[in-house]
């Protein structure tokens, strides 16, 4: 078994190496934050273009449809009553300003959802909270050292083998 920097399990690893595998893990973090914000500000933009989708769809419906609807429904509506061909025209168009009407209504539900979304604000929220946590981070006390282990000690034997 080892650590992550490969060292073997119950060895002292140096603060060299304790920054270094601290730089590694920061680092990776803020590599995984700025996906995170991607994959949130992606899925805001998808739905901001079914929104937009929508709106166009609601203009090209009452656009192009009107013309074609109108007659064909007015006439039906003649032919099925006995009212004023002006009138049934009327009611024909009515019909398709709401189904118009119920695809900008879509349109903006989709709209709101995508403004909600609010994906990299809740990512720059995060990074905070993770930067406020390591802020307040202490170091863990350092195990007393056997009298033979003392910094005296360690010292003076590094000295009689240089």
């Amino acid at each position: 078994m080892s650590a992550p920097d490969d060292s073997p399990v119950g060895t002292e690893r140096s603060i060299g190496h304790l920054f270094a595998s601290a730089t590694t893990e920061l680092s990776a973090l803020v590599h995984d934050e700025i996906a995170l914000a991607k994959a949130q500000l992606r899925q805001d933009v998808k739905r901001g273009a079914t929104s937009g989708g929508a709106f166009s769809l609601a203009g090209a419906v009452l656009l192009f449809s009107l013309p074609m609807l109108s007659f064909a429904l007015a006439y039906g509506i003649r032919t099925w009553s006995d009212w004023n061909l002006a009138v049934c025209f009327l009611l024909s168009f009515a019909a398709n300003v709401l189904v118009a009407v119920l695809l900008a209504l879509i349109g903006v539900v989709f709209a709101k959802k995508a403004k909600k979304g609010r994906g990299p604000q809740k990512v720059a929220a995060s990074v905070k909270q993770s930067a406020g946590v390591l802020q307040n981070a202490k170091p863990h006390p350092r195990p007393e050292l056997p009298a033979d282990r003392s910094p005296e000690a360690i010292e003076a034997v590094a000295r009689s083998s240089s």
